[in-house]
């Protein structure tokens, strides 16, 4: 039996729709996150930036229980995964959202919690 519950679930995926059906700025990941934070804020989300859950473990939003990593480029998916699996490790993740607009998957639960994937260029076509 797990401890979260479909109100988490539902969390998750509103603030994945409202992510995934933004046109964000692809070019620039700070760029990207300002224009997330506005989605967020403009959809009634009330979200915090960069949250040192640990040294060195620092998503780019926690919005509730839900942490928000944006990737644009560069990193090794392999490095991106474990980046995600520290986040799962602390107690306030309830779940995870990977939003980039690399081509790359994600299982149901990273280290028990869910997580899910948003596609940045969705929105573009």
């Amino acid at each position: 039996m797990t401890r979260y519950t479909a109100s988490h679930i539902l969390d998750a995926a509103r603030i994945a729709e409202v992510i995934g059906g933004s046109r964000i700025d692809l070019s620039n990941e700070k760029a990207a996150q300002a224009q997330i934070a506005e989605a967020l804020t403009a959809a009634g989300i009330s979200h915090e930036r960069e949250v040192r859950l640990a040294p060195g473990d620092i998503p780019d939003f926690l919005a509730g229980g839900v942490a928000i990593e944006v990737k644009l480029r560069g990193n090794r998916k392999v490095e991106i995964y474990r980046q995600l699996e520290r986040y799962c490790a602390h107690e306030r993740v309830e779940s995870i959202l990977l939003v980039s607009n690399l081509a790359m998957s994600l299982p149901d639960t990273i280290g028990g919690k869910p997580a899910r994937f948003v596609s940045l260029g969705r929105a573009w076509l």
